[in-house]
């Protein structure tokens, strides 16, 4: 099963954007570390990051038409994106929403998400690890074959 990892604006700087509050993994680091995890579970694994809006939401609408779960760190659209919140709402597959720190414990403009409510559940605070355990429950949410 194809799963999409998708991330949003400035998470191709991960390791020397702030690693006192987002850690010192760089995203080919979480490239990897999804890639494995992935392949432990039976899982393909296809990781894009991307600073345009737009293209986050083109990716969103591949991941809708093949009805394929999306693993998704909105980043900074988070906060106010609708047009990312509406791409979401078209997904047939799960939809997890992680984020490497928790935004609950952070500045007050980053408590509320416009995703949350179409994601299937949500994962953050974990830093990189939170993208592995998405992928657990994604492999968990999998039907089992006989």
């Amino acid at each position: 099963m194809k799963v999409f990892i998708l991330n949003g604006p400035n998470l191709g700087r991960l390791g020397s954007r702030e690693p006192d509050v987002y850690g010192s993994a760089t995203h080919e680091d979480l490239i990897n570390y999804c890639t494995q995890a992935g392949e432990s579970l039976g899982l393909e694994v296809q990781v894009r990051q991307t600073d345009s809006e737009t293209e986050l939401i083109g990716w969103l609408h591949d991941a809708a038409d093949a009805q394929a779960p999306v693993i998704l760190n909105p980043a900074a659209f988070t906060h106010y994106s609708y047009a990312l919140r509406d791409a979401c709402a078209m997904l047939a597959g799960p939809l997890i929403e992680v984020h490497l720190t928790n935004p609950a414990a952070r500045e007050e403009f980053r408590h509320t998400s416009v995703v949350s409510a179409v994601a299937s559940g949500v994962i953050s605070g974990f830093g990189v690890f939170s993208y592995i355990l998405a992928l657990q429950a994604i492999a968990a949410m999998q039907p089992v074959e006989k």
